[in-house]
């Protein structure tokens, strides 16, 4: 059975537009912080796209953006054909939203959780309890429907939130670091909710720092820094691009790891300091001249994904 179906209720048809999330130009500004800065952001049908970026590029505010919680000071947003701020209630209907604070109501049953929000969001009264079950069987938790969500786990209170924002089969699902905080065996049963819906052709906006989250379970990525989209395309095609096919590792003393990192940025290679070492990215497109003067890596590796988040937004991961 499908996780998610097209939406049934009456008024709440999606408008078929190229894009299912249409940001452009968009800022947003606290006082004298601009969390988003001019950000252009498009999202097609049914792919996942994950929002890479550290904490405090904007991907949190982004999501905000999208459920209306917060109001952009400028630019449009769209979300499944509908304008943002105007006809908010509309595209949050026929979104589903995890936030990355949990926000269960600890006194009520699993089950109860989930009949809430089927009321909430509509799902007509006949089909409620189908409903309800389905989203239990979706986020395994069918044998804790009578469970109080306090005395869940942290990993089933997080697959209850997933299954919270599905409980209306939602067309477009908003996942804000969906797995932060979890220990990776519980990271990745999440991943495995994930993928489904990848699978299932619902889209999906996922922001995440983790960047094996991102490379599992994005189609595209789009890398944040400081409030905007600095890069975006598959895992692949960013690290190529950005990181080359091979890395080398030097280790020394720091005035030889400082020179190692200035013959390679004179010669047109991005580096990457890590403690007591500098990785020279694309290291295949040295010149002979430069590979003489470095002398052999410690050690050589692929690039991935890692190095290119940390060169375009000079911050490290976890």
């Amino acid at each position: 059975m499908p996780i998610l179906q097209t939406p049934s209720r009456r008024n709440a048809s999606p408008v078929r537009t190229e894009s299912a999330i249409s940001i452009r130009g968009a800022v947003k500004r606290y006082g004298e912080i601009t969390a988003v800065d001019g950000l252009d952001l498009e999202v097609p049908h049914g792919v996942c796209l994950g929002l890479l970026g550290p904490n405090g590029a904007g991907k949190s505010t982004t999501m905000r953006l999208l459920t209306s919680q917060s109001r952009a000071s400028s630019g449009e947003i769209t979300v499944l054909g509908h304008a943002l701020p105007r006809a908010s209630k509309m595209a949050r209907s026929l979104m589903g939203v995890v936030p990355q604070q949990d926000n269960l109501d600890e006194e009520l049953t699993t089950r109860q959780n989930l009949e809430v929000f089927a009321h909430l969001y509509r799902v007509p009264r006949a089909g409620r309890v189908a409903a309800v079950d389905r989203a239990l069987k979706v986020a395994q938790l069918t044998d804790r429907a009578g469970t109080k969500v306090g005395d869940l786990s942290g990993g089933m209170r997080r697959r209850l939130l997933i299954a919270r924002g599905l409980v209306h089969r939602p067309r477009l699902v908003l996942l804000d670091e969906p797995t932060v905080g979890l220990d990776p065996q519980v990271r990745q049963e999440l991943w495995s909710l994930v993928a489904e819906l990848r699978s299932e052709g619902v889209t999906t906006l996922m922001s995440t720092h983790y960047i094996e989250e991102a490379e599992r379970l994005a189609d595209e990525c789009a890398l944040m820094s400081r409030g905007r989209v600095v890069a975006r395309g598959t895992p692949a095609a960013l690290i190529a691009e950005h990181a080359g096919k091979r890395v080398d590792e030097h280790f020394g003393r720091p005035e030889r790891v400082a020179e190692v990192e200035r013959l390679a940025r004179e010669a047109g290679l991005s580096t990457r300091r890590t403690g007591p070492s500098v990785a020279v990215l694309a290291s295949e497109r040295q010149p002979e001249s430069l590979r003489e003067l470095l002398g052999p890596a410690h050690v050589e590796r692929a690039a991935n994904l890692e190095d290119v988040f940390v060169v375009l937004t000079g911050e490290s991961v976890e």
